[in-house]
Protein backbone atom coordinates (compact mmCIF):
# COMPACT_ATOMS: atom_id res chain seq x y z
CA UNK A 1 0.00 0.00 0.00
CA UNK A 2 2.75 2.26 0.78
CA UNK A 3 4.19 1.90 -2.95
CA UNK A 4 1.22 2.66 -4.29
CA UNK A 5 0.66 5.91 -2.01
CA UNK A 6 4.61 6.66 -2.84
CA UNK A 7 3.71 6.44 -6.71
CA UNK A 8 0.28 8.65 -6.56
CA UNK A 9 2.29 11.09 -4.83
CA UNK A 10 4.95 11.68 -7.61
CA UNK A 11 2.31 11.61 -9.97
CA UNK A 12 -0.12 14.29 -8.48
CA UNK A 13 3.50 16.16 -7.71
CA UNK A 14 4.33 15.59 -11.61
CA UNK A 15 0.73 17.41 -12.64
CA UNK A 16 1.58 20.17 -9.84
CA UNK A 17 4.86 20.78 -11.22
CA UNK A 18 4.38 21.56 -15.18
CA UNK A 19 0.25 22.87 -14.85
CA UNK A 20 -1.08 23.86 -18.64
CA UNK A 21 -0.32 27.41 -19.60
CA UNK A 22 -2.52 29.66 -21.09
CA UNK A 23 -2.52 32.27 -23.94
CA UNK A 24 -6.16 34.04 -25.02
CA UNK A 25 -7.10 37.43 -25.21
CA UNK A 26 -10.95 37.92 -25.78
CA UNK A 27 -10.54 41.21 -26.99
CA UNK A 28 -12.60 42.84 -30.11
CA UNK A 29 -12.91 46.27 -31.97
CA UNK A 30 -9.13 47.33 -31.02
CA UNK A 31 -6.68 49.04 -33.54
CA UNK A 32 -3.90 47.60 -35.76
CA UNK A 33 -0.61 49.28 -34.78
CA UNK A 34 2.77 48.44 -36.30
CA UNK A 35 5.71 47.27 -34.05
CA UNK A 36 7.79 50.70 -35.50
CA UNK A 37 5.49 52.31 -32.67
CA UNK A 38 4.23 49.13 -30.54
CA UNK A 39 1.28 49.60 -28.67
CA UNK A 40 0.64 47.62 -25.04
CA UNK A 41 -2.53 47.13 -24.38
CA UNK A 42 -3.60 46.69 -20.49
CA UNK A 43 -5.64 43.56 -19.95
CA UNK A 44 -6.87 41.90 -16.97
CA UNK A 45 -8.13 37.88 -17.21
CA UNK A 46 -7.73 37.96 -20.88
CA UNK A 47 -9.80 41.11 -21.45
CA UNK A 48 -9.22 45.13 -21.70
CA UNK A 49 -9.12 47.21 -18.97
CA UNK A 50 -8.69 50.63 -20.70
CA UNK A 51 -9.18 51.94 -23.91
CA UNK A 52 -7.31 51.38 -26.72
CA UNK A 53 -4.40 53.78 -27.50
CA UNK A 54 -5.09 55.18 -30.82
CA UNK A 55 -1.65 55.53 -33.22
CA UNK A 56 -0.96 58.64 -34.95
CA UNK A 57 1.10 59.11 -37.94
CA UNK A 58 3.98 60.87 -35.64
CA UNK A 59 4.36 60.39 -32.47
CA UNK A 60 6.83 62.30 -30.27
CA UNK A 61 9.68 60.54 -28.56
CA UNK A 62 8.81 60.41 -25.13
CA UNK A 63 5.53 59.13 -25.68
CA UNK A 64 7.25 56.08 -27.84
CA UNK A 65 9.50 55.26 -25.01
CA UNK A 66 6.51 55.55 -22.63
CA UNK A 67 4.42 52.69 -24.98
CA UNK A 68 7.23 50.37 -25.66
CA UNK A 69 7.57 47.03 -24.59
CA UNK A 70 8.00 46.56 -21.00
CA UNK A 71 10.72 43.92 -21.41
CA UNK A 72 13.45 44.19 -24.65
CA UNK A 73 14.18 42.26 -27.05
CA UNK A 74 17.20 40.24 -26.29
CA UNK A 75 17.74 38.49 -29.75
CA UNK A 76 16.97 40.47 -32.87
CA UNK A 77 15.46 38.84 -35.89
CA UNK A 78 18.22 37.77 -38.54
CA UNK A 79 18.26 35.50 -41.43
CA UNK A 80 14.18 36.30 -41.76
CA UNK A 81 13.25 34.58 -44.77
CA UNK A 82 11.45 36.65 -47.54
CA UNK A 83 7.47 36.89 -47.58
CA UNK A 84 6.24 35.73 -50.51
CA UNK A 85 2.32 35.40 -50.79
CA UNK A 86 1.57 32.25 -52.18
CA UNK A 87 0.06 31.70 -55.28
CA UNK A 88 -2.74 28.92 -54.29
CA UNK A 89 -4.27 30.70 -51.62
CA UNK A 90 -8.59 30.72 -52.00
CA UNK A 91 -8.51 34.89 -50.98
CA UNK A 92 -12.20 34.94 -51.81
CA UNK A 93 -14.30 36.41 -49.29
CA UNK A 94 -16.34 33.99 -47.49
CA UNK A 95 -19.72 34.61 -45.24
CA UNK A 96 -18.22 33.56 -41.76
CA UNK A 97 -21.39 33.08 -39.90
CA UNK A 98 -22.42 30.26 -42.23
CA UNK A 99 -20.78 27.09 -42.56
CA UNK A 100 -22.02 23.10 -43.13
CA UNK A 101 -20.59 21.92 -40.32
CA UNK A 102 -19.44 23.18 -36.97
CA UNK A 103 -16.53 21.16 -34.56
CA UNK A 104 -16.03 23.09 -31.55
CA UNK A 105 -13.81 26.60 -32.59
CA UNK A 106 -13.63 25.36 -36.26
CA UNK A 107 -16.64 26.28 -39.05
CA UNK A 108 -16.31 23.96 -42.19
CA UNK A 109 -17.37 26.32 -45.02
CA UNK A 110 -17.36 24.29 -47.60
CA UNK A 111 -15.38 21.05 -48.58
CA UNK A 112 -11.81 22.53 -49.15
CA UNK A 113 -11.99 25.46 -46.93
CA UNK A 114 -12.42 25.68 -42.73
CA UNK A 115 -12.70 28.53 -40.40
CA UNK A 116 -11.06 29.16 -37.10
CA UNK A 117 -13.64 31.14 -35.18
CA UNK A 118 -13.19 30.83 -31.52
CA UNK A 119 -10.79 29.58 -29.21
CA UNK A 120 -8.72 26.17 -28.64
CA UNK A 121 -8.86 24.18 -25.29
CA UNK A 122 -7.81 20.99 -24.36
CA UNK A 123 -10.73 19.44 -26.48
CA UNK A 124 -9.82 20.99 -30.14
CA UNK A 125 -7.37 17.93 -30.82
CA UNK A 126 -10.90 15.65 -30.88
CA UNK A 127 -12.87 17.97 -32.72
CA UNK A 128 -9.81 18.89 -35.54
CA UNK A 129 -9.52 14.98 -35.58
CA UNK A 130 -13.12 14.46 -36.28
CA UNK A 131 -13.35 17.18 -38.60
CA UNK A 132 -10.46 15.59 -40.90
CA UNK A 133 -12.44 12.25 -40.74
CA UNK A 134 -15.42 13.40 -42.30
CA UNK A 135 -13.90 16.47 -44.17
CA UNK A 136 -11.22 14.92 -45.87
CA UNK A 137 -10.84 17.27 -48.43
CA UNK A 138 -9.88 20.34 -46.38
CA UNK A 139 -6.87 22.17 -47.54
CA UNK A 140 -7.42 25.99 -46.08
CA UNK A 141 -7.41 27.07 -42.65
CA UNK A 142 -9.03 30.53 -42.84
CA UNK A 143 -8.12 32.51 -39.13
CA UNK A 144 -11.24 34.84 -38.62
CA UNK A 145 -11.92 35.18 -34.77
CA UNK A 146 -8.40 33.50 -32.95
CA UNK A 147 -8.77 35.02 -29.43
CA UNK A 148 -6.13 32.41 -28.38
CA UNK A 149 -6.25 28.81 -26.20
CA UNK A 150 -6.75 27.80 -22.61
CA UNK A 151 -4.47 25.19 -23.17
CA UNK A 152 -0.95 25.56 -24.47
CA UNK A 153 -0.11 22.03 -24.60
CA UNK A 154 -3.13 20.95 -26.58
CA UNK A 155 -2.87 24.26 -28.99
CA UNK A 156 0.35 23.23 -29.82
CA UNK A 157 -0.78 19.88 -30.71
CA UNK A 158 -3.35 21.40 -32.91
CA UNK A 159 -0.83 23.47 -34.21
CA UNK A 160 1.57 19.50 -35.09
CA UNK A 161 -2.10 18.60 -36.91
CA UNK A 162 -2.35 21.64 -38.65
CA UNK A 163 1.25 20.93 -40.36
CA UNK A 164 0.43 17.22 -40.50
CA UNK A 165 -2.72 17.78 -42.37
CA UNK A 166 -1.17 19.99 -45.00
CA UNK A 167 -3.20 22.96 -44.55
CA UNK A 168 -2.58 26.01 -45.45
CA UNK A 169 -3.32 28.94 -43.02
CA UNK A 170 -4.73 32.40 -44.58
CA UNK A 171 -5.80 35.13 -42.22
CA UNK A 172 -8.82 37.37 -44.16
CA UNK A 173 -8.55 40.74 -43.72
CA UNK A 174 -11.22 40.78 -41.33
CA UNK A 175 -8.77 38.60 -39.71
CA UNK A 176 -7.78 39.10 -36.02
CA UNK A 177 -5.12 36.43 -34.76
CA UNK A 178 -4.09 36.95 -31.36
CA UNK A 179 -2.02 35.19 -27.97
CA UNK A 180 -1.76 31.30 -28.50
CA UNK A 181 -3.92 31.51 -32.32
CA UNK A 182 -0.22 33.05 -33.40
CA UNK A 183 0.97 29.50 -32.96
CA UNK A 184 -1.34 28.00 -35.16
CA UNK A 185 -1.00 30.36 -37.84
CA UNK A 186 2.61 29.66 -38.17
CA UNK A 187 1.78 25.79 -38.82
CA UNK A 188 0.91 26.17 -42.43
CA UNK A 189 2.84 24.74 -44.83
CA UNK A 190 1.67 28.11 -46.49
CA UNK A 191 1.15 31.27 -44.53
CA UNK A 192 -1.15 34.12 -45.99
CA UNK A 193 -1.98 37.64 -44.68
CA UNK A 194 -4.16 39.82 -46.26
CA UNK A 195 -3.99 44.17 -45.85
CA UNK A 196 -5.87 44.93 -42.77
CA UNK A 197 -5.27 41.84 -40.73
CA UNK A 198 -4.09 42.01 -36.95
CA UNK A 199 -2.62 40.00 -35.18
CA UNK A 200 -1.52 40.03 -31.06
CA UNK A 201 1.13 38.74 -28.95
CA UNK A 202 2.31 38.02 -25.58
CA UNK A 203 3.46 35.94 -22.43
CA UNK A 204 2.25 32.90 -21.43
CA UNK A 205 1.44 32.35 -17.93
CA UNK A 206 0.35 29.45 -16.08
CA UNK A 207 -2.12 29.05 -13.33
CA UNK A 208 0.02 29.65 -10.87
CA UNK A 209 0.73 33.13 -12.44
CA UNK A 210 4.56 32.32 -13.59
CA UNK A 211 5.06 33.56 -16.80
CA UNK A 212 8.11 32.51 -20.15
CA UNK A 213 11.11 34.92 -18.20
CA UNK A 214 10.63 32.98 -14.86
CA UNK A 215 11.87 29.97 -16.07
CA UNK A 216 15.56 29.16 -18.13
CA UNK A 217 15.63 29.09 -21.27
CA UNK A 218 16.64 25.85 -21.36
CA UNK A 219 13.96 24.98 -19.05
CA UNK A 220 10.93 22.68 -20.55
CA UNK A 221 8.56 24.98 -19.91
CA UNK A 222 10.29 27.09 -22.67
CA UNK A 223 11.68 24.94 -25.03
CA UNK A 224 8.66 23.11 -25.86
CA UNK A 225 8.09 26.45 -27.71
CA UNK A 226 11.20 26.60 -29.14
CA UNK A 227 10.75 23.40 -30.17
CA UNK A 228 7.90 24.14 -31.91
CA UNK A 229 8.95 26.69 -33.98
CA UNK A 230 11.75 24.81 -35.02
CA UNK A 231 9.27 21.64 -36.23
CA UNK A 232 7.65 24.87 -38.24
CA UNK A 233 10.50 25.96 -40.39
CA UNK A 234 11.84 28.28 -38.35
CA UNK A 235 15.77 28.14 -37.17
CA UNK A 236 17.54 28.07 -33.95
CA UNK A 237 17.92 31.73 -34.04
CA UNK A 238 15.16 32.19 -35.70
CA UNK A 239 12.98 30.64 -33.28
CA UNK A 240 14.78 32.03 -29.88
CA UNK A 241 14.34 35.74 -31.83
CA UNK A 242 10.58 35.49 -32.34
CA UNK A 243 9.94 33.62 -28.91
CA UNK A 244 12.04 36.76 -27.21
CA UNK A 245 9.61 39.14 -29.38
CA UNK A 246 6.21 36.95 -28.07
CA UNK A 247 7.70 37.24 -24.33
CA UNK A 248 8.22 41.26 -24.50
CA UNK A 249 5.37 42.02 -23.09
CA UNK A 250 3.89 40.47 -20.24
CA UNK A 251 0.73 38.12 -20.24
CA UNK A 252 -1.61 41.08 -18.57
CA UNK A 253 -0.84 43.59 -22.10
CA UNK A 254 -0.61 42.74 -25.75
CA UNK A 255 1.32 44.00 -28.65
CA UNK A 256 -0.65 44.56 -31.65
CA UNK A 257 0.58 43.94 -34.76
CA UNK A 258 -0.09 44.93 -38.96
CA UNK A 259 -0.27 42.45 -41.66
CA UNK A 260 3.01 44.16 -42.77
CA UNK A 261 4.67 43.38 -39.12
CA UNK A 262 3.90 39.83 -38.86
CA UNK A 263 4.96 39.29 -42.35
CA UNK A 264 8.22 39.51 -40.97
CA UNK A 265 8.10 36.36 -39.08
CA UNK A 266 5.86 34.48 -41.71
CA UNK A 267 8.63 33.67 -44.96
CA UNK A 268 8.48 30.51 -46.79
CA UNK A 269 9.19 28.07 -43.92
CA UNK A 270 12.10 26.29 -44.46
CA UNK A 271 10.67 22.94 -43.78
CA UNK A 272 7.00 23.50 -44.27
CA UNK A 273 6.57 20.98 -46.99
CA UNK A 274 3.39 19.64 -47.68
CA UNK A 275 2.71 15.78 -46.57
CA UNK A 276 3.05 13.38 -49.88
CA UNK A 277 -0.07 11.72 -49.53
CA UNK A 278 -2.03 14.92 -49.88
CA UNK A 279 -1.75 16.55 -53.42
CA UNK A 280 -3.31 20.24 -53.02
CA UNK A 281 -4.83 21.59 -56.13
CA UNK A 282 -3.89 25.37 -57.11
CA UNK A 283 -6.76 27.17 -58.54
CA UNK A 284 -6.00 30.65 -60.33
CA UNK A 285 -5.86 33.66 -58.13
CA UNK A 286 -8.25 35.38 -57.22
CA UNK A 287 -8.31 39.62 -57.21
CA UNK A 288 -11.46 40.62 -54.81
CA UNK A 289 -10.69 41.21 -51.32
CA UNK A 290 -12.88 42.01 -48.67
CA UNK A 291 -13.18 45.68 -48.00
CA UNK A 292 -14.82 44.95 -44.22
CA UNK A 293 -13.81 45.60 -41.00
CA UNK A 294 -14.43 42.62 -38.19
CA UNK A 295 -16.38 43.48 -34.96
Amino acid sequence: MSRIAALLLSAFAALIAVPASAQSLTLVSLPVVYVSNPVVQQTHHGRKVAPATVVRPAMPQAERQELAAVRPQTYQPAALPVWKAPPFIDRRFRDYNRGIAQYGPFRVIDERRVALVGETDASTPRYFRAMLRDFPGLEQLDMVECPGTQDDRANLTVGRMIRDAGLVTHVPAIGSVRSGAVELFLAGVERDIAEGAEFAVHSWMDPYGREAEDFSMDAPENRQYLDYYREMGMSAEQARAFYDFTNSVPHRRALWLAASDMRRWSGRPQQAKTPARRNLVKPAPTLAYANVTFS
